[in-house]
């Protein structure tokens, strides 16, 4: 996921771009207004994080302007103004949600993934999913990762729509069982969880993203990560 982080506080822009780097976002910083217009307008981001004290030109114009081109671009404000006119001023010119400081990074995390979500919900055609690199759609259970199809058999389309459908959630062994059998074969000995979660991580390759095993609950589909940490 691409990242714009509009920030000119250079102690706490270094350490969030170390933690979303971890989370499995690519992170581009601009220390002020001019550098967060100028990246806005060349690059395609998935997400920005707008700090509205940004100096030259503030963060409230920046999100103005960025609405004015490119509507559909999210956007998080993060800022230390905390009075009720600035929020409403915020949501206002267009923030999907708004975080002040100080704050705490898994709930910066998660407002981040909750945006993505709603994003791709209203982007994507009825009946398609779209993550990270990785297209699927629902109805003719199809995937194409990065404009090239990727063949999959029946209980791996099943099992690709339920993590999808339930992205950056742990999905049971219990929950596959069942959209398993809604599918009209039974599970057999060759069609266990295991052995088909194994088939699609590997076609997953290059998709950015990754089923992890949750241990004792099931899996869950997420971006990849560039900890280094085992899924």
């Amino acid at each position: 996921m691409q990242l714009l982080l509009a920030e000119d506080d250079p102690i706490l822009a270094n350490g969030l771009t170390a933690q979303l780097h971890a989370a499995g976002f690519t992170v581009e910083h601009a220390p002020n207004g001019p550098v967060a217009e100028f990246l806005l307008t060349r690059q395609n981001f998935d997400i920005a994080i707008i700090d509205l004290g940004l100096p030259m030109v503030d963060g409230l114009t920046v999100l103005k302007n960025l609405r004015a081109t490119r509507p559909d671009v999210p956007v998080l404000v993060l800022t230390a103004l905390d009075r009720l006119d600035s929020r409403v001023a915020g949501l206002n010119a267009g923030a999907d949600d708004y975080m002040t400081k100080p704050f705490e990074f898994p709930e910066l995390e998660a407002r981040l993934r909750a945006i993505l979500r709603r994003a791709r919900t209203s982007s994507a055609a009825p009946g398609d999913v779209a993550l990270s690199g990785l297209h699927f759609d629902r109805a003719a259970r199809r995937a194409v990762i990065h404009g090239e199809p990727v063949e999959l058999s029946p209980r791996e389309a099943t099992l690709l729509d339920l993590l999808l459908v339930h992205a950056d959630k742990v999905v049971t062994k219990d929950q596959i069982a069942t959209a398993w059998a809604g599918d009209g074969t039974e599970v057999g000995a060759g069609n266990t969880a295991e052995v088909h979660i194994h088939r699609l991580r590997r076609k997953l390759e290059g998709s950015g993203l990754e089923i992890r095993t949750v241990r004792g609950l099931g899996y869950l589909l997420a971006v990849e990560r560039t900890d280094g940490r085992p899924s």
